[in-house]
């Protein structure tokens, strides 16, 4: 059933069809709203969990930590600083092979104090271990949730899932969402059976020390068990789109690749301006493309490959910055790209850090800066204050 609701609304949505036993989060701008949906669902009796109340993001995350070990479905949500402060915690769900679904509503970090939307937060926690998944759309957003514990519970990946949603711009926007019937969702998304768990009658040790003997060979498994994870990611969206007529590839998308010599490669929902800047620009004749990262983690190293071997020119625009160097996003698709041998030229640009706004002339400008240098570190809608600031 189609609704306009807003896209914090979707995902409470989606998070109470996915059936879970227990939901543990602290408030924070702008996920605030996804948390306050649940409680009231659960409140009214329409999602059958235990609600529980904790005084900050570490607790929520210990306190799922310790339901995902029990046995129970679980979810979390949070942003930014709070996403930050359940790091910790983050680390030992993913070395513990937990499958939990956090949704990280994406807020840019302090310094100074900004509430509005970017990539800092899930790009810090880039190597915490959890399956990280980018939404474009209200829709995506919601749908990503299904998929996400699809994913994180298929016995042959067992990790956690961070599902990141544009803050604001997703969360606080509204757009018609399809809502699927609670039975479709039970036909795509059994009841969850979990591999171990922490059991009286049957006792196990789980996280306990781990010596310089078996460390190495701990963070390996789970390094290649995020690695291995690509091809359940993609059958997951496989199958949701046999069930529900949408899901995309669960990896990359592409969006007029076929002849493109210039391609936009970006994530979430800054996809939806590049492409109405590359309708205009394929109008006047310019053969310019987009690549989709909806999975950041696993990186998607070959299908970037694939999907790029042709272009000649490939322009990066990411909301994050790798502070000191570039943005992280076009460090890795630049050594994604190495061993082509007719490698294209890059460019990287960085938009829309705390929450601001990237217009069409933005990508406009990305667009023409590209044509005659080849940046790794380009601000865009930012050259007068920069240079201002390097005169200064």
């Amino acid at each position: 059933m189609k609704k306009v609701m807003e896209g914090s609304m979707a995902v409470a949505e989606a998070v109470k069809l996915s059936r879970p036993a227990v939901i543990a989060a602290y408030p924070i701008t702008p996920q605030t709203h996804i948390v306050e949906d649940l409680a009231d669902m659960v409140a009214n009796g329409e999602c059958n969990a235990q609600y529980v109340n904790v005084e900050s993001e570490h607790s929520a995350a210990s306190a799922v930590l310790g339901s995902q070990a029990a046995g129970a479905r679980s979810f979390t949500a949070t942003s930014s600083q709070g996403l930050l402060l359940m790091a910790e915690v983050l680390f030992n769900i993913a070395g513990m092979r937990l499958p939990l679904v956090l949704v990280n509503v994406n807020r840019a970090v302090s310094a100074p104090i900004n509430i509005w939307n970017d990539h800092q937060d899930s790009f810090a926690l880039r190597d915490c271990g959890f399956i990280q998944l980018f939404a474009e759309t209200n829709q995506e957003a919601a749908d990503l949730v299904f998929q996400a514990y699809r994913i994180a519970e298929d016995y042959r990946v067992m990790l956690p899932v961070m599902v990141n949603i544009d803050g604001f711009i997703i969360s606080h926007s509204f757009s018609p969402v399809d809502i699927p019937e609670q039975a479709k969702v039970d036909e795509y998304l059994p009841a969850y059976k979990p591999l171990m768990k922490l059991d009286t009658a049957n006792p196990i040790s789980w996280g306990t020390m781990g010596g310089p003997d078996v460390y190495s060979e701990i963070r390996y498994s789970l390094s290649q068990a995020i690695l291995n994870s690509k091809p359940v990611i993609a059958q997951a969206a496989d199958e949701f789109n046999k069930i529900f007529g949408r899901g995309g590839s669960g990896i990359v998308e592409g969006y007029h690749l076929e002849d493109a010599e210039t391609v936009i490669v970006a994530m979430g929902s800054i996809l939806g301006t590049i492409k109405e800047a590359v309708k205009e620009r394929r109008k006047a004749g310019e053969k310019i493309g987009i690549l989709k990262i909806r999975t950041y983690r696993p990186f998607p190293e070959q299908e970037i490959r694939e999907a790029l071997k042709n272009a000649k020119t490939v322009i990066v625009i990411s909301k994050e910055i790798s502070l000191g160097y570039t943005s992280a996003l076009f460090t890795e698709i630049k050594a994604a790209l190495y061993s082509l041998a007719q490698r294209p030229r890059m460019a990287g640009f960085i938009a829309g850090l705390g929450g601001r706004d990237i217009t069409l002339s933005t990508i406009y400008e990305a667009l023409d800066v590209s044509k005659k240098e080849e940046p790794e570190l380009y601000f865009l809608d930012t050259s007068k204050e920069l240079e201002m600031l390097e005169v200064n």
